[in-house]
C-alpha cells in the first residue's frame, strides 16, 4: 500500500518502522512533520527512549537504520507526504463546520486537502481517526476534561464531503 513500493525508501520504510507498529503512511504528516518524526524514532529503536533500561529491554532485537538508510526513509515520506489545505482556498476552516475539522485534524497532523478524496471515501476515514484520537488521547473510562472542545464529527463529515474530490 506504499507509494512506489519497491523504491528504496518503501523497502527500508517496511524493513524499519514495522518492527514496533503498524507501517507507516507517508501521507499521515506533511513534508516538514517527516525529519522529527523519524529522528524521534530511530533512538528509540536503538534502546535509548525514554524509559531507560526498561526500552534497551523492549527494543533488544530491533535494528536501526543508519544515518545513510534514515536520509532515505525521510526523503521518501517527504516526497510522498500529505499536501495539505491551503486556507486560503478553503476559509470557512475559521468558522462551523470547518472549524471542528481544523481543531480535530490539526491536532495530530496538517490539515489533509479535502480533495484527497471523494464524498464517500471521507466518512470512513473520519472514523478512522476518530478512534486514533480516542486510543490516543483517552484512558478507558475517562471523561472529557472541563472546557476541552467537543468535537463534531458530523461537523467534519459534512465539511469534507462538501468541499471533496468529485
Amino acid at each position: 500500500m506504499l507509494p512506489e513500493p519497491s523504491s528504496r525508501g518503501a523497502k527500508l520504510t517496511e524493513r524499519y518502522c514495522v518492527q514496533c507498529h503498524n507501517l507507516s503512511n507517508p501521507a499521515m504528516h506533511d513534508g516538514g512533520r517527516w525529519p522529527s518524526v523519524v529522528r524521534r524514532m530511530v533512538p528509540r529503536m536503538e534502546g535509548k527512549g525514554n524509559m531507560g533500561k526498561l526500552m534497551a529491554e523492549m527494543m533488544a532485537g530491533v535494528e536501526a537504520p543508519s544515518l545513510a538508510d534514515e536520509q532515505v526513509i525521510v526523503a521518501y515520506h517527504r516526497k510522498h507526504a500529505q499536501r495539505p489545505l491551503d486556507p486560503r482556498k478553503f476559509p470557512e476552516v475559521y468558522a462551523p463546520p470547518g472549524e471542528s475539522f481544523r481543531v480535530a485534524c490539526s491536532q495530530c497532523h496538517a490539515l489533509p486537502d479535502p480533495q484527497r478524496y471523494t464524498a464517500k471515501e471521507w466518512p470512513p476515514v473520519v472514523a478512522r481517526m476518530q478512534k486514533n484520537m480516542e486510543w490516543m488521547n483517552r484512558i478507558v473510562g475517562s471523561k472529557p476534561v472541563p472546557g476541552e472542545p467537543q468535537l463534531r464529527i458530523e461537523d467534519i463529515n459534512a465539511f469534507l464531503i462538501r468541499h471533496a474530490r468529485r
